[in-house]
């Protein structure tokens, strides 16, 4: 399948493929990409700099690595990566009742990190959903977002284990609050900062979004998605625990509908890709 799209003057067509999550396979209208264009550097800095921090499966960045990422996406703008805010996508009004599709598009993946792109009309949802062993960085490219996120209670306290219901895990409340670009970039870690979370956008967005390491359901890196109950809703809890605001039940449920994307193909900038040397 062919997507005509019109950037700057210069038609191209494009092909619709998958993205690292699952996708839906009915034809639908997609948001464009971003054009074709010679080697974009903050994007390549990025990748290098991906391939130095990331080490893989049960590795976390340290925190001057972190930081490191973080320097870089923080200065990332939309044009970095083929977009801007003239495309016709973050022009589009939402729909009244119509909860829209997300799509998404992969820059690189590779077994120890992956780039994409997520691309939310206005009123689409991601919903909440865990990075099981990963580290992930978050950078609101254009639009405006409320973000939702969880960290898990360590389940070796016993008096959080003792008023647990069986299918119901506790989180304590990390992120609740809206964000307009350009703002600084999140990050989550494996245990910590948010690790799991949904959004909502307000306005037609683009996340730039960086795994450590991607997905994998073979490797044990299958996403898992969640309800959360507010902690005071039980009825059997005394009046000194309903007063924990910043706790909540996340109970796991079946792949939502919400969470299908669409793929479409990248057409940004390219990144040179570069071989490790024997020595890392």
């Amino acid at each position: 399948m062919t997507i005509e799209v019109r950037l700057a003057g210069v038609s191209k067509s494009i092909r619709k493929k998958k993205c690292y999550r699952k996708t839906n396979s009915k034809r639908k209208q997609s948001p464009p990409p971003p054009t074709s264009t010679p080697v974009s550097f903050p994007l390549q800095r990025l990748y290098m700099s991906c391939k130095d921090v990331f080490k893989g499966v049960g590795t976390v960045p340290s925190p001057t690595d972190v930081q490191k990422l973080c320097h870089i996406l923080d200065g990332m703008m939309a044009e970095d990566v083929g977009l801007s805010r003239n495309l016709q996508f973050f022009k589009t009004r939402s729909i009244v009742g119509v909860t829209p599709k997300v799509a998404c598009t992969t820059i690189y993946q590779s077994e120890k990190f992956s780039l994409c792109i997520f691309f939310l009309p206005a009123n689409a949802v991601i919903p909440l959903h865990n990075h099981p062993g990963m580290t992930v960085f978050n950078k609101l490219l254009l639009g405006k977002v409320h973000i939702k996120s969880y960290d898990l209670v360590d389940s070796s306290d016993s008096n959080h284990e003792s008023i647990s219901p069986s299918h119901m895990k506790l989180a304590s409340l990390k992120v609740d609050g809206v964000y307009s670009a350009p703002c600084d970039t999140s990050v989550l870690y494996p245990t910590s900062g948010g690790n799991i979370h949904a959004f909502r956008a307000i306005t037609p967005c683009a996340i730039l979004d960086v795994m450590g390491p991607p997905y994998s359901k073979k490797d044990g890196r299958d996403c898992s998605y969640y309800r959360d109950i507010p902690y005071t809703t039980l009825p059997y809890m005394s009046g000194e625990e309903r007063k924990r605001e910043d706790y909540w039940w996340l109970e796991e449920i079946e792949v939502p509908k919400e969470s299908e994307m669409e793929g479409i193909e990248y057409m940004g900038p390219r990144i040179i890709e570069t071989q490790t040397s024997s020595s890392s």
